[in-house]
């Protein structure tokens, strides 16, 4: 098991290379100077000479190559640069990360509630109405893109009802820091639950079915062991190892979905920077903020391949 690990984790290792590469030569070709963010017109006019010392000073008349070793040599080195703007790039992620990792969390701890628990009972009431209503809405979870979703809780529960708040992290004049927390929570939450609470509900609805269906619970009720040990102690309990395994791997795709659903809030996390820092040519915040959210999803599917092996020792004996 342990080579296993140490494999899978010096394979990360040229995949983030090659996509830091991938992210900043692509940023290269589209012609952004920082010089001009950072010095005005007039200036870039008036003193040319002093405007060229400054780019051989940033190195920026360097080859794009040796640019590009020395932009991630500071990177592995936990110099992140600045922005544009004159912000450390480190300083702006310590704000941003913890807040796009708090709205991933809760939303994997509420999904995983309500997608396994509604999932069981729909097994247990099968074509009863908690079935059909939880069916009929798994599929509109699945289908309903997440951004219109989020536009739409927007639209009735912010703008028409009016009781949680469109956008941001706080309010500045919250007399309550933690209930003003949890409303503006609320809607980014409840926006990257229902895709994934669908997904659970489904999964977790037919294995239990697959489960109460086969021969040892047939068994188990012929023996007059009580129902509900039977759906607990054999039906939910076996249900679960392939249900936490697709818990697992929606890791990924809430990280990726919190990037859009962020932009959508305004929620002010490390997807929003990175998308505000897109639409302002910020390139230096869009290579770590690209290369962070990289490394995060490796690292979830590191966590994926891990689980899987130790669950099925044949997946790692196979390697």
């Amino acid at each position: 098991m342990f080579k296993y690990i140490v494999k899978k984790i010096l394979m990360m290792i040229p995949m983030l290379v090659l996509i830091s590469m991938i992210v900043f030569f692509g940023l290269q070709l589209t012609g952004i100077d920082p010089i001009n963010f950072m010095v005005s017109p007039e200036v870039l006019s008036a003193n040319k000479d002093n405007v060229d010392a400054l780019r051989e000073s940033l190195g920026l008349n360097d080859p794009v190559i040796v640019q590009y070793f020395r932009w991630l040599g500071n990177c592995l080195k936990g110099d992140f640069g600045y922005s544009f703007d004159g912000a450390s790039i480190s300083s702006i992620l310590a704000v941003r990360m913890p807040y796009t990792l708090e709205l991933a969390g809760y939303s994997l701890v509420l999904s995983a509630i309500l997608g396994i628990g509604i999932g069981i009972l729909s097994a247990i009431r099968q074509n009863g109405v908690i079935d059909y209503v939880g069916r009929v809405l798994a599929v509109l979870g699945q289908a309903v893109p997440q951004f219109l979703l989020g536009i739409v809780l927007i639209q009735i529960f912010a703008i028409k009802l009016g009781w949680f708040p469109s956008g941001n992290r706080v309010s500045p004049d919250a007399a309550s820091p933690f209930i003003d927390a949890v409303q503006h929570l609320f809607l980014p939450v409840l926006t990257l639950t229902i895709g994934m609470v669908a997904v659970l509900m489904r999964y977790t609805r037919n294995t239990m079915l697959d489960i109460l269906n086969s021969d040892y619970i047939k068994t188990a009720r012929s023996k007059g062991i009580p129902e509900w040990k039977v759906y607990l102690k054999h039906g939910f309990r076996n249900a679960m190892k392939p249900v936490l395994v697709i818990v697992v791997f929606r890791i990924p795709m809430l990280i990726g979905g919190s990037v859009v659903i962020e932009s959508v809030f305004s929620y002010p996390g490390i997807g929003l920077t990175m998308t505000n820092a897109i639409v302002s040519g910020d390139y230096p915040v869009v290579l770590v903020t690209t290369l962070i959210v990289a490394a995060v999803m490796l690292v979830c599917s590191f966590m994926i391949d891990v689980f899987n092996a130790l669950l099925d020792p044949r997946v790692r004996l196979s390697e």
